[in-house]
This record gives C-alpha cells, sequence and structure tokens, in this order.
C-alpha cells in the first residue's frame, strides 16, 4: 500500500516521515493514530497531491520510526517535528491529528504556535484542561487493549479494528495496519500521559477544528462537546457515516472538510 511518497528521516531523531511536495503549495503535517503509521491517510495524500505539500509522518515506535534509542519519548514529538518542518522549507502548516496523532498535535500547536497555519484534531480530547474522568476511563480501556496485545497482535489488532474504525473496509485497512505494530513499542505511549496537562490554555493564532465520527464512543463525543464548549471560537464537525478513524471510514467527506476549514481560514 504504497503512497508514492518520498521516505526521509531527520538526521538527529528516529523519527521517519513521508513527503509529497508540490512546489508554491501550503504544507499540511498528517499525524495517525496509535498502532498504525502514516497510511492510514493514503486517501488524504491522494486527494491533496497537486494542491498541498503533505508530510506524514510515522510517530515514534511506529511504521518506519522504530530504530530508537534510550531516552526517545512521544514528549519529544513537537520538537522532532518542528525539525522537519525546518528540513522540508516549510515556515507553517496545516496540522492534522487523529486520536494519538490529535494529542500529539496539539502538543505541537501549544510548543511552536508560530508554525501552525491551522490545527485539526479529530477522535481526540482537550489536552491543556483535562478530565480527569475521561482520563481515567480512556488510561482504563487502553490497559485493556494493551493487555491483549501483550498475548496476541493479532488478537489484538482484531479486537482494536472494532473501536477505530466503522466501515468493514476501514476496519480491514486498519486491521492489517495494526498486524505491523511491533510488542515493544508500547513502551513508548506510557509517555502519553505526560502530554496531558503539560500546557496552560492560551488563546489560539490559529483556527482550530474539533470533530470526531458520529459513531466513535460515547465518551469522545462528549469530549469534543467539552472543548468546543470551552474553546467558542473553534469549528466542530461530526463525521457522518464515521467512526474513530473518520479519515478512515469517510475519506471523502474528511477531505471536503479540512479543504473547506483551510479555505475559510485564509
Amino acid at each position: 500500500m504504497g503512497l508514492g511518497m518520498q521516505r526521509c528521516r531527520r538526521e538527529g531523531t528516529p523519527i521517519v516521515y513521508h513527503v509529497d511536495k508540490t512546489e508554491g503549495a501550503p504544507w499540511v503535517l498528517l499525524l495517525h493514530g496509535a498502532f498504525v503509521d502514516h497510511r492510514m491517510f493514503r486517501t488524504q495524500v491522494e486527494a491533496f497531491r497537486g494542491r498541498y505539500s503533505v508530510i506524514a509522518v510515522d510517530v515514534l515506535g511506529h511504521g518506519g520510526s522504530t530504530e530508537t534509542h534510550r531516552g526517545d519519548s512521544l514528549e519529544s514529538m513537537a520538537s522532532w517535528l518542528s525539525a522537519i518542518l525546518e528540513a522540508e522549507g516549510a515556515s507553517t502548516a496545516h496540522v492534522v491529528g487523529v486520536s494519538l496523532g490529535g494529542v500529539l498535535a496539539q502538543d505541537f500547536a501549544c510548543a511552536y504556535p508560530e508554525h501552525v497555519a491551522s490545527l485539526a484534531c479529530f477522535g481526540a480530547y482537550d489536552i491543556t484542561r483535562p478530565d480527569p474522568e475521561l482520563i481515567r476511563a480512556n488510561g482504563a480501556a487502553q490497559m485493556a487493549m494493551v493487555g491483549k496485545a501483550l498475548v496476541s497482535v493479532r488478537w489484538f489488532a482484531g479486537a482494536n479494528k472494532a473501536i477505530s474504525a466503522y466501515t468493514d473496509q476501514a476496519q480491514q485497512e486498519f486491521y492489517e495496519l495494526n498486524l505491523g505494530f511491533p510488542k515493544r513499542s508500547l513502551r513508548h505511549l506510557a509517555a502519553l500521559g505526560k502530554l496531558v496537562g503539560k500546557h496552560e490554555p492560551r488563546p489560539r493564532p490559529y483556527p482550530l477544528l474539533i470533530g470526531c465520527g458520529e459513531h466513535d464512543l460515547p465518551m469522545e463525543l462528549e469530549a469534543v462537546q467539552a472543548w468546543a464548549a470551552a474553546e467558542p471560537g473553534s469549528s466542530v464537525v461530526v463525521v457522518e457515516g464515521a467512526g474513530h478513524c473518520a479519515n478512515m471510514d469517510a475519506p471523502d467527506r474528511f477531505n471536503d472538510i479540512l479543504s473547506q476549514f483551510w479555505t475559510n481560514g485564509e
């Protein structure tokens, strides 16, 4: 499932990323969900080719970014992403994150707002105003899934696809990507909690889009509503016919939503 992108590694980081460059076009930075890799954005790369320059990152411990060293942590992703944009000559980018990618996108946007043209997060929650009950429920669900992964990645992937995607096609694609996730990378996800509450809420100098699929878990729908209420200047969307990974379930609708959001922000 190659995407026709150039594979790159930023010197001094463990991060592999993939570039589809269109000269003079605005930049888009795509951050994927847990247990898969940049290929979850296959339809986005195809849709935006020729109109945007796209960087699709393999998050630490995923895809090509598994050659890690002691001390490598998700806490460093923001600085690595900044280095990647610098290497590509991108002063700003439209940042898009799904699930885990939505948390990492927020961390990057809070740390480097000058590099953010806009921020779009799907299937995520507000890391600047953490809800203890939501964090506990999310943590318990993650621990249950990790237990399955430690026993069998195939068993884990089979259970994970049902909560990560809604349509049969998206579930199968997620399952196949999930099979490639190495058990040893589970340790990197432990640092995710350190990003929650790390940044204080501040006015955003860029447009914000908050979204999720209509068939996502109830706690995710509640998280999106709470986040939107805390940031009245944001745009909010619930993607019809989609579950947690809305970009995989309803790609055409997802792509249209992003295109309109970026155009309105210009």
